[in-house]
C-alpha cells in the first residue's frame, strides 16, 4: 500500500508519517530530504522544479513492487502531484490512501511554523 501524506509545513504531517512508518515498518519517503540532498549535490544553486517528486515517485514504486508499504511525506499542493502519487500506486498494482493533515487553529499553526526546530539545515 502507498500511504500519501499531504499538508502545509508545520501541520504535523512529518511527525505523524514518521511515527506511522516506525510502527508498521514502512519505507518512509520524504520530499524535503530528497530535495535537500539534490541541493547539496549541486555546485551551483538552481531550481529543483519537480526533481524531488520524480525521485520520490521512483523510490516509492521500486519499494511497492518489492511488496513494501511506502509512506510518502510531502506538501503535495497540486492536483498534478496528488494524481502522480496515485498513478505510482496503480503502476505498482497496490492501493493508495491519501491523508491530508491540517491544523484547524491558525494561531497555533503560525506558532508551530515560527517556533519549530529545523531538522534539516537550510530548509
Amino acid at each position: 500500500m502507498l500511504i500519501i501524506f499531504a499538508g502545509l509545513p508545520g501541520v504535523g504531517k512529518t511527525t505523524i508519517a514518521r511515527e506511522l512508518a516506525r510502527q508498521i515498518g514502512a519505507v518512509y519517503v520524504r520530499i524535503d530530504s530528497i530535495e535537500e540532498a539534490l541541493r547539496d549535490s549541486e555546485s551551483e544553486s538552481r531550481r529543483l522544479d519537480d526533481a524531488g517528486y520524480r525521485v520520490a515517485y521512483a523510490l516509492a514504486e521500486d519499494n511497492l513492487r518489492l511488496g513494501r508499504t511506502v509512506i510518502a511525506d510531502s506538501v503535495n499542493p497540486l492536483s498534478v502531484t496528488r494524481e502522480a502519487w496515485v498513478d505510482v500506486a496503480k503502476g505498482a498494482g497496490v492501493d493508495a490512501l491519501e491523508i491530508e493533515v491540517q491544523c484547524s487553529d491558525l494561531n497555533e499553526h503560525r506558532h508551530r511554523v515560527e517556533a519549530r526546530a529545523r531538522d534539516m539545515p537550510g530548509l
